[in-house]
């Protein structure tokens, strides 16, 4: 009980003030990142945009779907002719 009540937890080591700065600028910049990244999370029009894009790819153009209706036009003319004979 002999230990000064301003002192709690672990010792602090002396650091130089050089030390002192790099390690505020580390922090700095690891904030920086992190408010970087959450700001990307919560940009819902964003992501909103990417995902109309996104599928807007992948629906096929009107050429590929009159290729597929062609194909299945005359698909169905050859098993109608086929059938018939």
């Amino acid at each position: 009980m002999g230990e000064d009540p301003g002192k709690v937890g672990a010792p602090v080591e002396a650091k130089d003030p050089e030390q002192i700065r790099a390690e505020i600028e580390a922090t700095r910049q690891e904030l920086g990142d992190t408010v970087e990244a959450l700001a990307e999370k919560a940009d819902v029009k964003k992501h909103a945009r990417e995902r109309i894009e996104r599928t807007k790819a992948s629906i096929p153009t009107p050429a590929a779907i009159g290729v597929v209706a062609a194909v299945a036009v005359v698909g169905l003319f050859l098993v109608v002719r086929r059938t018939r004979r």
